[in-house]
């Protein structure tokens, strides 16, 4: 099993079908991805004994300590939610920790290891919640679960660069595409699973997380088994890579991972996407109670601040900010592989120009849209900005390949993420402080996210800067042709196509009927939860 998982045996042969690579990755990014819906356990979750009989809900004398190891009292939804956090600490930690190793390994042994790691650590929550121990549930979602996220992240952003170096956008695009809409399915299965394990005295989020577990493993294990790398010196049949001095922004060389954290750009790119993931992550967090608190009883046509509102009434336009949520959640995927595809066009560069100078316009007119009670334009704003958020995460891959070469891009992207992972806290905090800061100077509801659009532009302005400032990498940072030929031997690279009897991308050896399989298999179930979020979506608009 060891040796059937090294990388050297996933070399693709003569007439491999490269289309067959995306599927593999989506079906492991459509399962991680549920990181994003976890919150749909936590309501269930802070009412477990007491739907038992066995307690009720902790009080405020009990910190978040002591609710790690209590057994007499549930859990507040506050402390479940810290395992959001650690999700995306350790998705950032792990990525930069085993980026490396990854590409040396390859992406079918990561993604092997990913596919332990996540659904391994939602079967250890299991346990954790049968017994309501709190730490097994941080220990098994949040640590060995986070390690699995980060691996199975950028497990096949190097492989598809490699596939598709005509089409880098496009082809990390479709794989970061899968992971915003792992949510859109994971969170109405876990729904429809919890009616069919819930009893008078179960919330029936225990056997949820086993059924989910075995379900997923079986996705990401098939994904991890399809992987496979090009042979050294394969290219898309008919493509020419262009010459040196056609694109200075795109390398043909590559450098060593190791040195990055001294490289002047790597950092210009990191605050690209830290400001770009800090001004979208804000604003999804808060999506619900800002456009209720906004527009109050106007979303149902009655005259009254949400303030003034009855329990029927916020009932009423909680629904409908659910709608909104949905769809601010299909804009966010789609954006993935729009914009990550538009960059191939544009380049990455000028793609991140646009998503700074649009979004600070669309930011900057938040208030006065939601000032003049404009609905459309508030909610068309905000459906922009967030087709840019997941925008951001799909096209960088592709700048850090064009700027730093394709050879450790996996492990190069991993060490980014930590933007990802500081912006997680960033995000959040100046929006939220900004709101309760705003309410206790008396400010009404509907204009305490004013002043928090205007410190998000800011933001963006400090994206733009250090976009604007990103120039082609200097000779000094790439490795020599002996040092990238000892990097491709310990990558276990074959140092020729011709030894793997490669082939120019044009013999049908793969079977069309395994590729349209792979592509059902991700398809079926995107398509489902495509359907279900228009569902809730569509109670916006009625």
């Amino acid at each position: 099993m060891a040796n059937f998982l090294d990388k050297e045996r996933t070399i693709a042969g003569p007439g491999f079908n490269r289309w067959l690579v995306p599927p593999a990755a989506l079906a492991i990014h459509l399962c991680i991805g549920m990181a994003y819906g976890f919150s749909v356990f936590w309501l269930p979750l802070s009412k477990a004994l007491s739907t038992a009989g066995k307690g009720a809900a902790c009080g405020k004398d009990v910190g978040f300590f002591s609710q790690l190891f209590t057994t007499q009292c549930d859990w507040s939804v506050a402390t479940l939610g810290w395992m959001y956090t650690l999700f995306f600490v350790f998705l950032g930690c792990s990525a930069a920790i085993w980026g490396g190793w990854l590409e040396r390994a390859g992406p079918r042994k990561a993604g092997v290891v990913s596919a332990l790691c996540w659904c391994g650590g939602m079967a250890l929550s299991a346990i954790g919640i049968h017994l309501h121990q709190f730490w097994l549930m941080i220990l098994g979602s949040g640590v060995i679960g986070g390690i699995g996220l980060g691996l199975g992240y950028i497990s096949p952003v190097s492989t598809l660069i490699k596939w598709f170096p005509d089409r880098r956008g496009m082809a990390t695009g479709m794989a970061i595409m899968g992971f915003g809409g792992g949510a859109m399915i994971g969170s109405p299965l876990a729904a429809e699973l919890l009616k069919i394990f819930s009893t008078p005295t179960d919330v029936g989020v225990a056997p949820t997380f086993l059924a989910m577990a075995a379900i997923y493993f079986v996705f990401m294990m098939a994904g991890a088994l399809l992987y496979r790398v090009p042979a050294t010196g394969w290219k898309p049949a008919g493509w020419t890579p262009p010459p040196p001095s056609a694109n200075a922004m795109i390398t043909q060389r590559h450098v060593h991972v190791k040195k990055v954290w001294g490289i002047p750009q790597f950092w210009l790119i990191w605050i690209v996407l830290c400001m770009n993931v800090s001004a979208g992550i804000g604003v999804i967090g808060m999506a619900s109670p800002m456009l209720q608190e906004v527009f109050g009883g106007a979303l149902i046509n009655v005259q009254a601040r949400y303030s003034e509102l009855d329990k029927p009434q916020l009932a009423a336009i909680g629904v409908i900010a659910a709608g909104f949520t949905a769809l601010l959640s299909l804009f966010n995927i789609g954006g993935r592989f729009f914009w990550a595809s538009i960059s191939d066009k544009l380049g990455r560069k000028l793609t991140y120009a646009i998503f700074f100078v649009l979004g600070g316009l669309l930011y900057a007119s938040i208030p006065g849209s939601a000032g003049a009670g404009n609905k459309l334009l508030f909610v068309g704003a905000f459906c922009i900005i967030l087709s840019m958020y997941g925008g951001g995460f799909a096209t960088v891959p592709a700048y850090l390949a064009d700027l730093f070469g394709t050879q450790f891009v996996g492990a190069i992207h991993g060490r980014l993420l930590t933007a990802w992972a500081t912006a997680g806290i960033l995000g959040p905090v100046v929006v939220n402080y900004m709101r309760e800061y705003q309410l206790g100077l008396g400010i009404p509801r509907e204009q305490v996210y004013n002043q928090t659009m205007y410190i998000l532009v800011g933001m963006l302005v400090i994206g733009f800067i250090a976009n604007l400032l990103v120039r082609p990498l200097a000779d000094k940072w790439f490795m020599s042709d002996d040092e990238l030929a000892v990097e491709k031997k310990l990558a276990h690279e074959k140092a020729a196509a011709s030894e793997v009897g490669a082939g120019s991308g044009t013999a049908g050896t793969t079977s069309p009927a395994l590729v349209a399989l792979a592509w059902a298999a991700v398809g079926i179930p995107l398509a489902w939860g495509t359907y279900r979020t228009l569902l809730s979506a569509a109670k916006f608009f009625n």
